[in-house]
């Protein structure tokens, strides 16, 4: 039960704000601990099976689990996320 965010996801990280950033991952972090359970602020992706996102403010975190793992896909500001 780990958080695995692959290196092309880190440098979509580091072009965030820092405030950003860190409330994107603590709320990650926190699905992390328990990813069976099921969090108000996680939502299903619609049309992909077991992919979810988490929103803070204008960026979103989209992520799926593996094995007891989250593995974040992308994260980018919410005008972009989706294409």
């Amino acid at each position: 039960m780990a958080l695995l965010i692959p290196p092309a996801v880190v440098k979509e990280l580091a072009a965030l704000p820092k405030a950003d950033r860190k409330r994107l991952l603590d709320a990650l972090d926190v699905v992390a601990a328990e990813p069976t359970k099921r969090f108000a602020f996680v939502t299903p992706l619609v049309g992909q099976a077991g992919v979810f996102r988490v929103r803070k403010g204008d960026w979103r975190a989209v992520f799926h689990i593996e094995h007891g793992d989250v593995i974040l896909d992308r994260v980018r500001h919410r005008r972009e996320v989706y294409r």
